[in-house]
């Protein structure tokens, strides 16, 4: 590295800041097992050492035998000698004087050491500088374009991205799209700056290349926001931001890859080409970015033994392999690769392009995949890294410093992108978003905001003989209630309603907020189906609760004639509803608007939990039901003529006081949260309810037998509630 120059002095000089520090060697005596080879090296760093900042202070007891490899006479000439020169042989006492012709004439007094307080203060100072020291910042700007040079770079032959500074003036570039470098794998310890280097790859390239050059699909498995601000500063490039993503959803982002693999080997052939240089070429009108997959942690999808773990190990060699081609391009990071869970072998090396930070010794092994290419642990400051661009061998071994991104500055970085885009007035679609440690938010759900615009809910609700007239005309809509975001790139999850038996909607789990979320979001997204439908909520809210005033607001917003009743008068209202339900059966009445029966924290109901003794007497036969059996009753025989319910209960228990099993079966279409193994099974036929994370469900149709693991809505906020009564904001969110 030095070899260029006359001394480090000129080399610090020309780097513009102290890129190496002068090291001092301070030896103490000599050991007895000093060898020939030691000797020899000792004198080399006497001799060159100070061209290169290398310094040596020795300290030699000519009363104690020297090493016989090692002459005195072989440390340079021009060495500076202190010689011990005794005043007083009894006593020892003497001073140092110079050996050196230079300064042999001069006086000589030597430092006293400081007091013990003085030095423990000296050291604090010392260690604390030390450690500063040791941090190498390179700022982000010496890799950011220049003035007008934002989006001016062209990836046809060649995906070119500044991200760190390799010796004094030189850029250190990840190159992909050449040869054998079409993907690549970064791997540290945590605190090494793997995150850092993620960060510089993505915001440098996003501000060198436009949306039309490269795209970004990025997957983070971390507990963390790491990928966020991205969402946040609505980066143009982005086709896909998972924050804290489930398995589920990596595999999603792997399949819409997939396709867009089989999509771009279609229109090669088409077009009779075999590069992403040469259908540019042919096609310049026709946008062909290159495809950057991120994933941070990657790992995370083979963490167990299933077939979603060998559906990714397929789908990510497949896009390894064939994607050079196609111009996507893989981009894995992980803190280790040791251990079971890992990519496979084959795969890994297709990977030519290792990027090493701080790590162990083992792990430098496996990510350099060299034997002998042990260089990553000798790492050791945030941020240094090695860059080999040939499977690890070890001559291909660059040295290089990423560049310092703190989240302020990538924040203001990404607002310039951002503010570039509408300079140049260029849309480009929104990215898909999954934020896995929030609840889902239906103002974000495209589906159900064209569903209100359409229908204009409580405002714009076509009149009953309207709604009649569609009935039997057989154009009315088929009715879904929204309940979450797939844990999927698919549309969200909606329960659907059928006029048949069993079509009623059960969700149990414990988070209040994520069921509230649930029951008026799909409440609301049923209205707006069929805004004649009638609305009845039996509401168990106590003072204190998360839905305490909530249900108000949506019974606001929901048709005209929609009911809130409080436990004490909930048996009043079911016995309205199962009136109706036994008039539509006697009447045969089937194009009757549907009725929907909410009820929110069922076990609160103790009119509703089922009675113990069936027997009566005939002179109880005239009596009127009680409001455990008109449930029931509504239950079974509702759906068939158009009424069904919507129950919540905070547990499995509590569903058990209320139905038995046949009752159960009454509800063929059910959302389980968090619970445990044996309620899980109980209820959707196996455990996997037990291994659900906060902000998770399940969607289970008896019917069909599949389960869809969903991200709830939590609790509609008062300002999306209130834009719901408004025309001109339900028109604006439509549009």
């Amino acid at each position: 590295l030095r070899s260029e120059y006359e001394s480090i002095h000129e080399y610090n000089a020309q780097a513009g800041e102290v890129a190496e520090p002068f090291q001092v060697l301070v030896i103490n005596g000599f050991p007895t097992h000093f060898s020939a080879e030691m000797a020899r090296r000792l004198v080399g760093l006497a001799t060159g050492g100070p061209r290169c900042g290398v310094y040596v202070v020795m300290s030699i007891d000519t009363k104690q035998r020297m090493p016989t490899e090692l002459a005195m006479d072989d440390l340079p000439e021009n060495s500076v000698h202190l010689e011990w020169q005794p005043t007083s042989a009894e006593t020892g006492e003497g001073h140092f004087v110079w050996d050196y012709a230079a300064f042999g004439k001069l006086p000589l007094t030597l430092a006293s050491p400081p007091p013990a307080e003085r030095m423990v203060e000296l050291l604090k100072q010392v260690g604390q500088a030390a450690k500063d020291a040791v941090r190498v910042e390179v700022p982000f700007e010496v890799v950011a374009p220049d003035a007008g040079g934002m989006w001016a770079r062209d990836c046809s032959e060649e995906l070119l991205t500044p991200v760190g500074r390799s010796g004094a003036n030189r850029l250190q570039e990840v190159r992909l799209g050449k040869g054998t470098s079409q993907h690549l794998l970064v791997a540290g310890k945590t605190g090494s700056g793997k995150s850092t280097f993620l960060h510089a790859l993505v915001t440098s390239a996003a501000m060198h290349y436009s949306p039309d050059e490269v795209e970004f699909y990025l997957v983070d498995f971390k507990k963390g926001v790491e990928f966020k601000s991205y969402a946040t500063h609505n980066l143009p490039h982005a086709r896909v931001i998972a924050v804290e993503s489930e398995r589920e959803f990596g595999l999603s982002v792997l399949e819409r890859l997939d396709e867009e693999l089989s999509r771009r080997g279609e229109l090669y052939r088409a077009s009779g080409v075999q590069s992403l240089a040469d259908f540019r070429h042919e096609h310049p009108d026709q946008p062909m970015p290159r495809v950057l997959l991120v994933i941070d942690e990657f790992q995370e999808l083979f963490v167990e033994d299933d077939k979603l773990a060998q559906d990714a190990t397929l789908l990510l060699d497949r896009l390894v392999r064939q994607g050079r081609a196609f111009g996507m391009h893989v981009v894995l990071g992980t803190q280790t690769l040791a251990g079971a869970y890992s990519i496979a072998r084959s795969t890994l090396g297709q990977i030519a392009i290792r990027v090493a930070l701080a790590c162990s010794e083992a792990d430098a092994h496996l990510i350099l995949s060299d034997e002998r290419n042990t260089a990553a642990r000798f790492l050791s400051r945030p941020g240094e890294a090695i860059y080999n661009d040939q499977n690890g061998l070890l001559s291909a071994n660059e040295l290089f410093q990423v560049v310092w991104l703190p989240d302020r500055e990538r924040a203001e970085r990404l607002a310039d992108v951002n503010a570039h885009r509408q300079q140049q007035g260029a849309e480009y679609p929104a990215a898909v978003v999954f934020e896995g440690n929030a609840p889902a938010d239906p103002a974000e759900n495209k589906a159900l905001r064209t569903r209100i615009a359409d229908c204009g809910m409580r405002n714009e609700a076509s009149s009953d003989e309207e709604s009649t007239h569609a009935s039997s005309s057989g154009h009315r809509p088929s009715p879904s209630a929204f309940v979450g975001d797939a844990v999927a790139i698919k549309p969200p999850t909606a329960v659907p309603f059928g006029r048949h038996g069993g079509s009623n909607l059960l969700v149990v789990g414990p988070d209040e907020r994520s069921a509230l979320g649930m029951l008026s979001v799909g409440a609301i997204s049923l209205a707006a189906s069929d805004p004649s439908a009638k609305f009845v909520v039996l509401d168990a809210t106590r003072p204190g609760d998360a839905s305490e005033g909530v249900w108000q607001q949506v019974i606001e917003v929901l048709p005209e004639g929609a009911v809130l009743a409080e436990p004490k008068t909930a048996a009043e209202s079911l016995a309205d509803i199962a009136a109706e339900v036994d008039r539509r059966e006697a009447e045969s009445d089937d194009t009757a608007p549907p009725i929907y029966v909410v009820v929110y924290n069922a076990g609160r109901f103790r009119d509703l939990r089922r009675s113990e003794d069936d027997f009566s007497f005939s002179m109880d036969a005239d009596k009127p039901k009680s409001p455990d059996k008109q449930l029931a009753e509504i239950l079974k025989s509702g759906p068939g003529v158009g009424v069904h319910a919507l129950v919540w209960c905070d547990s499995y228990n509590a569903a058990s006081r209320l139905f038995d099993r046949m009752a159960l079966r009454e509800f063929s279409l059910r959302v389980v949260m968090q619970m445990s193994a044996a309620d899980s099974s109980n209820l959707i036929d196996t455990p996997a309810a037990s291994n659900l994370k906060p902000h998770r469900a399940l969607f289970y149709s008896d019917e069909t037998g599949e389960i869809e693991k969903l991200r709830p809505y939590g609790p509609p906020s008062a300002e999306w509630l209130e834009s719901l009564s408004s025309p001109q904001a339900q028109s604006t969110a439509g549009s």
